[in-house]
This record gives structure tokens, sequence and C-alpha cells, in this order.
């Protein structure tokens, strides 16, 4: 017996000694709290808001109320009665000791009066040196000086999986402590083209907002600006932005007071795995450049829509969310160097980029001219004709089949009245201009045939990729 008692105690303590080794492993936030939690801040305003006629009632969940990403503290819905109120809005951090601090754009907006409070109970009345919405970061400055400062990491050496802490005021419950890691980097999110955000599992609820993400050596990594929720509070992803985005933009709001962004004029798509066989590219990379902005700087430069932009300033283009932020990045006036993949080919462009001064226009709907004479539907399952001298003055364009019918079991998504301009196989580009160049092209391809056809709607294209063909006729 002495015996079994000897392997139960070495069995039982096989499993007790890695659980312990892997709670000492477990991470201690202790340090960095007390060193770096009094540089965060409590930000409140004074603005005017409307009181909405419908109640806003905390964990309603209505889509047509409710942002499908929306910032932690969202505005006023439109309504009567505009008054002055007092509102807790979120966080901040103090990033000199003389009193700037960084915090959201969405926090500040719209305010009459700013209040900062320090964890030392001052509080302080602070005005705003400039902010910028298309990141989402304002700078304020308070009068004082000899105030606790952050110090900052590098963004780009965070690795997924690697812990990070967040310090505010969620609800107004000032300096939290809320730890996770991080989910994934460079996240796209939709109309948010210019920060490549930080994604983590941080516990972030209203009144985090502008707050610093931290990681494990204290250095701020990020500003927590938004969350992905169905109901408004906490759904388990986060979204922070970068902080060498934010100090860039700070540095500029400074400066000069306004943040300037590179522009070159091209509308762009993702490049799929079947746009990159169809473009004979060796792997999907890159940004599809749809349309070129006549004038621009692209198009000064040469740049042709079925371009894939692999390269841009010496930084490589993996996806297509990549080409905003780097030609925002890259000051107006510069001159850079860009590849693009054309043809079958690597082709390098020289070009001076412009600057982004306001949002593209709305695309108009296409004027469609008179319904063309009908032809039998082809392999796509579409019937074309080609266009009129007037239809080609009217679209400006100098070839392209109008689609007159789409047939129930059409291979290709495109509506009555678009215009197929270029149909592209294994790299090789053909401008589309007669119906019986067209049914040719098709009949030439096998049923498995990868196919990318460029599709112009109203004043906008867009590559669509076709993945097998109807057997043919």
């Amino acid at each position: 017996m002495p015996s079994l008692r000897i392997l139960v105690a070495a069995f039982t303590l096989g499993f007790i000694a890695p659980a312990l080794a892997q709670t000492r492993e477990l991470p201690d936030f202790t340090r960095l709290v007390e060193e770096q939690g009094a540089a965060v801040v409590n930000i409140s305003t004074t603005q005017a808001v409307r009181r909405s006629a419908v109640p806003q009632i905390p964990g309603i969940e209505d889509e047509e109320v409710l942002e499908f990403f929306r910032r932690f503290m969202p505005r006023q819905q439109p309504g009567p009665s505009p008054r002055a109120e007092p509102r807790s809005l979120g966080s901040g951090f103090v990033i000199t000791a003389d009193g700037y601090l960084l915090t959201n754009a969405h926090v500040v907006e719209g305010a009459e009066e700013i209040n900062v409070r320090l964890t030392d109970k001052r509080e302080f009345k602070a005005k705003v040196i400039g902010s910028d919405k298309r990141t989402d970061v304002a700078l304020i400055k308070i009068e004082a000086t000899g105030l606790p400062v952050v110090r900052f990491g590098d963004p780009v050496k965070l690795k997924v999986g690697e812990w990070v802490v967040a310090i505010g005021s969620p609800f107004g419950f000032e300096n939290s402590v809320t730890a996770g890691i991080v989910s994934a980097k460079g996240r796209s999110l939709p109309q948010e083209n210019f920060v490549p955000f930080i994604q983590t599992d941080v516990a972030i609820n209203p009144g985090n907002s502008g707050g610093p993400l931290f990681n494990m050596r204290g250095e701020v990594v990020g500003i927590n600006s938004q969350i992905y929720s169905r109901t408004g509070g906490f759904m388990g992803l986060s979204f922070a932005i970068p902080i060498d985005v934010a100090l860039d933009v700070q540095r500029q709001l400074r400066d000069k007071g306004r943040v300037s962004r590179g522009r070159i004029g091209v509308v762009i798509q993702e490049v799929t795995r079947d746009i990159a066989t169809s473009f004979g590219l060796d792997r999907p990379r890159g940004a599809l450049v749809n349309s070129v902005e006549k004038g621009s700087p692209a198009d000064k430069a040469g740049f042709e829509a079925t371009d894939i932009i692999t390269r841009f300033d010496g930084k490589p283009v993996e996806n297509s969310s990549d080409l905003p932020r780097i030609v925002g990045a890259t000051r107006p006036g510069s001159q850079v160097q860009a590849e693009v993949w054309r043809k079958g080919a690597t082709k390098s462009l020289s070009l001076t980029v412009g600057e982004l001064k306001e949002d593209p226009l709305a695309a108009r709907e296409a004027p469609r001219g008179p319904k063309p004479a009908e032809q039998a539907a082809n392999r796509l399952g579409l019937v074309v004709s080609e266009l009129s001298a007037e239809q080609k003055k009217e679209l400006k364009l100098e070839h392209g089949l109008v689609v007159t019918e789409v047939k129930a079991d059409a291979r290709i998504d495109v509506r009555r009245g678009d215009v197929l301009l270029t149909l592209i196989h294994k790299g090789q580009h053909s401008a589309l201009k007669s119906v019986e160049q067209l049914n040719k092209l098709l009949g030439g391809l096998d049923k498995a045939a990868v196919l990318t056809i460029q599709v112009r709607r109203g004043d906008s294209t867009a590559f669509i990729t076709v993945t097998g063909l109807g057997d043919k006729g």
C-alpha cells in the first residue's frame, strides 16, 4: 500500500505542478497601474444636446436605432428642446508635462466646455488644439505643469495574443483597469480607411473612449476608440487606434491645427484569389484600380484601370485597405514610386502625391440611352449590345457592351444598363468592342475557366469575377 500512496501522490503532483507553473506565468498588472495610472484622466463636457423623442433604454436591441459600429458614447439623436447639460463622455491621457492630452475626437465634438479631472482630484478646463474626425483623434490642452506623462510603445512590435491593459472611466468610474489580449492587428472598419485598428478583447464600455491601451512594459500602444456591439455594451470586440497614427496626427494638429493627407485619385477594390488568377498574378495581393480620376496625380502618372498596385513609396500593398493608409500618410507634394501589375508584368510609375481635401461624391445613376436591339444570350447568361455613338458620347467611353437583359441562370452579378468594358483571363486583357468578339472570347474558354469582367455602372467601375461558364452553344 505505501507504494500505491506514492504513485497517487506522484500522479497528483504531475497535475498540480503544471497548474502552479501556469499560475505563476499569469501577468501581474499592479506595477503598470501604479506607474501609469496617474497619467490617465477623466473627461467630461458641457454641450448642447437634444432630447430624443424616443427614450434611450439601456439594453434595447433595435437595429434601426443602434449603430452597427457605434462609438462608446453615441451622439444624441435629433429632436426638440436643445439644452446645455454636463455629460461624462470619456477618458484621455497626458502626453506632455505642460498639459497636452490625447483623447478621441468624438469625445470633445460639439463641446462648449471641457473638464479634465486628474487622479489627485484636481480639475482643469481644457481647450481643443485640434481634432481629426478621420482618425478620431483630438489634442486638448490644460494649463498645468509637472504632470505625470505616459510612455509610448511601438504598435508594429505588438504580437497577436500579447497581453494589453486599458485604463479609463467606464460609466464614469474613474481609473478602472481592464485587461485582455491583442486579438488581431491592422483591422479595417467600415468608413475608417486611414486607421489600421488594433483589435482586442479588453473589456471596453462607455467612458473608456479616448483612454490609453498599454502593453505589458507600461507603454501606450493605442487609443481605445470603438467597440463592436449590438447592445451598446461590451461584447468582446474592442478597437484601438495605433499610437503611431495618433502621434502623427497630434504633431500636425499642434503645428498647423489640421491634418493633411495624400491623395492620388483612384477607386480601388480588393484582389480576390479568383481575380489574381484571371490577372495572372502569383497570389492575391495589391489594390485593383477600378477607375482613375481624370486630371488626378494617378492620371498624370499614367495609372490605368485594371492596374493592380502592389507597392507604393517602397511599402508593400498586401490588401486594398493598405493603400489608403499608405497614401494618406504620404505628405502632399512628395515624389514617390509605385509598382503596378499590368497585363502580366510589373511596371514602375513615378507620381507627385496630391492632397485630400474632401470626401468623394456619391456616384450618380448612369444614363442608359435607348434600349438596343436584343441579341442571343451568351455563355455568361447575358444579352448584350454594342454601344451606340450617342451612348459612347454620353458615357464618355470609347468601347463597351451594354447589358440589355440578365437571364435567370446568369453567371455574373450585373444589372441591365451595366456596361462590360474589359475581359481578363490569365493576364490577358481584351477591350470589349463587339458582341461577336465577346462571344468568340467566351467560346474559347473551357467550362471551369476563371475570368474577370470590368463593369461600368453609373460613374463607377468594378471588377467582377466569374468562376465557371455555361456549356458552349
